[in-house]
C-alpha cells in the first residue's frame, strides 16, 4: 500500500510530459495523417515501448550514469539531434511528392515499420531519458518490489502508447486526412522543418551540457 502513492506521483508527472508536443508527437500525428490509422497505431506501440526502455533505464539508475559520464549524455543528444534532423529531411524532402492516402506497403508490413520508427523517435531524444530519470529519482521509494517495479513499467507502457493512439485515432479520420492531402506539401514542410529544428536544439544544447 506504501508504494500506492509513489506510483501515482509517477503516473501524474509522465502523463504531463507526455502530452507536450515534442518530436514524437510530430511523428504520429503526420503518419495519422499521412499514412493510416494502423501505422499511426504501430507508431504509438513503438512509442510505449520506447517509454519502457527510459522507464527501466531509469530504474536502474540512469541518471547516476550520467552524472559519472557526462560525456555519454552529451554524444547521445548529438547522435539523438542527428537521427531527428536526418527524419526531418526525409519528410520536407518529399513535401512535393503525391500520396495516397492507404497505398504502399501492405498493412502488417507497414505497420512493423511504423512500430520501429516510433520507437527510434521515441529513444533518440536523450532528454526524455533524464525526464523518466529525474521523475523516477524524485517519486521512487528507497526500496520497492520486484511488483512495484514490473507495475511501473506496465503503467509506462499505457501513457505513452494510449496518448500517441488517441492522437493516431483522431487524427487518422476522414475529414483530417482530407485536409492533409489539400495541403500536404506545406504541412510536410512544416513538420519536416520542425522535426530538424528540434533535432537542431538538441544537437545545440549539448554545447551547454
Amino acid at each position: 500500500m506504501n508504494e500506492f502513492a509513489p506510483l501515482l506521483g509517477i503516473l501524474a508527472a509522465l502523463t504531463v510530459g507526455v502530452i507536450s508536443p515534442g518530436p514524437s508527437f510530430v511523428m504520429v500525428a503526420r503518419m495519422a495523417v499521412a499514412s493510416s490509422r494502423s501505422h499511426a497505431l504501430g507508431a504509438a506501440l513503438g512509442m510505449g515501448a520506447g517509454g519502457v526502455l527510459f522507464g527501466a533505464a531509469a530504474l536502474l539508475g540512469l541518471q547516476g550514469v550520467f552524472h559519472a559520464v557526462p560525456a555519454l549524455y552529451v554524444a547521445l543528444k548529438v547522435a539523438g539531434g542527428l537521427y531527428l534532423c536526418y527524419l526531418g529531411f526525409l519528410i520536407f524532402r518529399g513535401a512535393s511528392q503525391p500520396l495516397a492516402i492507404g497505398g504502399g506497403e501492405g498493412q502488417i508490413g507497414g505497420s512493423r515499420r511504423s512500430f520501429w520508427l516510433g520507437l527510434t523517435t521515441q529513444v533518440s531524444n536523450p532528454k526524455t531519458a533524464i525526464v523518466y530519470a529525474s521523475v523516477f529519482a524524485a517519486f521512487l521509494p528507497a526500496k520497492f518490489s520486484l511488483g512495484f517495479a514490473l507495475t511501473l513499467l506496465v503503467v509506462v507502457f499505457l501513457v505513452e502508447a494510449g496518448w500517441y493512439a488517441l492522437v493516431g485515432l483522431l487524427l487518422s479520420s476522414a475529414r483530417p486526412q482530407q485536409a492533409y492531402l489539400s495541403y500536404k506539401t506545406w504541412v510536410d514542410r512544416a513538420a519536416g522543418g520542425v522535426m530538424m529544428a528540434l533535432g537542431l536544439k538538441l544537437i545545440s544544447s549539448a554545447r551547454e551540457s
